[in-house]
């Protein structure tokens, strides 16, 4: 191993706060394909193989957080959140934040093309990590390195995601609750119209909320309505 993959991979370590018995494996991990074949290395020495196991480890992992995290939360609600939370976009921003897109090895022709800013590839390079992670330390480091960088905040996505649901779940704490959405009114021009909505639980107004659709005014009342709740202003 030359001292500049070392660098990389003592960088990686530092920023994710994990130290690799197997140096090899954080290599391959950031180890495009194009690099691969550029290289003339055997291509199963690029990073898909560690990929395909740290989407399914990925998987197991997000999926049991979710079961524990919220035992109310209904099957097909965790299918979505799960899915938003994993999902390509998702993936890319947290390989950003510990700076992987930086070290990722490509090709001359696919970092020509931009290859270091595709979500596709830093994704990629993100899962293959976690399958490093999880053949080095186990399930519990993989674990560990997903609840950190991935699963930090569920409470925060869910509410800036889907807050309607999010109120339900909170408010399901206080036993039976009626939840109602009232239009209170809609104003604009035809093609730019505002709505206003309030959104009242057992009678009482909690929250209000403006948007261009109704499901939208809706949403801003819902997360207005849990900020006030926590915040002891309801």
């Amino acid at each position: 191993m030359n001292s500049e993959a070392e660098t990389r991979i003592k960088k990686i370590e530092r920023d994710i706060s994990y130290v690799f018995s197997d140096k090899e494996l954080p290599l391959r991990a950031l180890t495009h394909s194009s690099y691969a074949n550029e290289r003339k290395i055997n291509i199963t020495e690029c990073n898909e193989r560690l990929e395909f196991l740290g989407d399914a480890v990925l998987e197991l992992i997000t999926s049991t957080l979710i079961y524990k995290k919220y035992p109310d939360m209904p099957e097909g609600r965790m299918s979505r959140l799960r899915a938003a939370l994993v999902c390509e976009s998702a993936l890319a921003r947290a390989a950003s934040g510990i700076g992987l897109k930086d070290e990722i090895l490509l090709g001359k022709g696919e970092r020509a093309s931009g290859g270091s800013m595709k979500p596709s590839v830093i994704s990629d390079a993100f899962e293959a990590l976690i399958g490093a992670i999880y053949l080095d330390g186990g399930y519990e480091a993989a674990a560990r390195f997903v609840e950190e960088f991935v699963l930090c905040d569920t409470d925060r996505f869910l509410n800036e995601n889907d807050p309607k649901s999010a109120l339900q779940e909170y408010l399901q704490t206080e036993g039976a609750v009626s939840i109602e959405y009232t239009v209170t009114d809609i104003s604009g021009p035809d093609h730019d119209r505002v709505h206003e909505v309030e959104v009242s639980v057992n009678g009482k107004v909690c929250g209000k909320g403006k948007g261009r659709k109704k499901k939208d005014a809706e949403k801003a009342a819902a997360a207005a309505a849990l900020e006030n709740l926590r915040s002891g202003r309801q």
